[in-house]
């Protein structure tokens, strides 16, 4: 695999993350949810803005917030000296595009906490509010400055939903419980389907090297 290829893959995974998420932006108010295939009840769209990590998890404050995008800019740059790394040593085509699909994640989320406070308008919960981009006629202005931009989520997958614990399990009888509960976009899914390939077949790409063995050495039998 060249790096060329590694690179298509990453424009290719940007462009659904960065279109799919402007979409959401400038069309959906917050909490808006809608159902994508009345056959598939439980696969949605539900628009929530993220301040910090994937799937919710997020750093406390101000710098907390600047800390974790600077910590995207120097895993992305990481990420491509990583990459052009084991594409020289020719590692193992599965685990190159794995480690891109990591790579091109952390990007999309990276351009969100970058640019998306300048060049988008507040989606405010209590106003349900369609949100104008810095493109479109009536924009007043973006809600944050540079590096304080909040990530866009709206993949929404509660597989079970109003279920609950039998009265006889432990910690948790007779509690409500749902799966899956997080709310991602597609820059989390392609970081989290890298590392979980990469943990199931490892075996594969990185296949155990048998030590040679040793030639058996002939015992002289001592003659009278």
């Amino acid at each position: 695999m060249k790096f060329k290829h590694s690179l298509l893959l990453t424009f290719l995974i940007l462009f659904i993350d960065q279109a799919l998420k402007i979409y959401i932006k400038t069309s959906y108010h917050m909490g808006q949810e809608n159902v994508l295939f009345q056959s598939i009840p439980w696969l949605r769209f539900h628009f929530i803005e993220n301040e910090g990590m994937a799937y919710g998890w997020k750093l406390g404050g101000d710098w907390g917030k600047i800390a974790l995008t600077v910590f995207r800019l120097v895993a992305v740059a990481f990420g491509t000296y990583y990459i052009l790394d084991i594409i020289k040593k020719k590692y193992h085509v599965g685990y190159i595009v794995c480690v891109t699909f990591i790579y091109a994640g952390a990007i999309g989320n990276l351009i969100d906490s970058l640019f998306y406070g300048m060049v988008f308008e507040a989606s405010d919960p209590y106003l349900q509010n369609l949100a104008h981009g810095i493109w479109q006629n009536g924009f007043q202005g973006g809600y944050a400055g540079f590096l304080h931009g909040k990530v866009v989520d709206m993949l929404y997958m509660p597989i079970i939903e109003d279920a609950y614990f039998p009265t006889w399990f432990p910690l948790w009888g007779g509690e409500s419980f749902m799966f899956f509960r997080p709310v991602f976009n597609i820059a989390d899914a392609s970081i989290s389907g890298g590392v979980f390939a990469i943990l199931i077949f490892q075996s594969r790409f990185f296949p155990a090297v048998e030590t040679p063995k040793a030639p058996a050495q002939e015992t002289e039998t001592p003659t009278e």
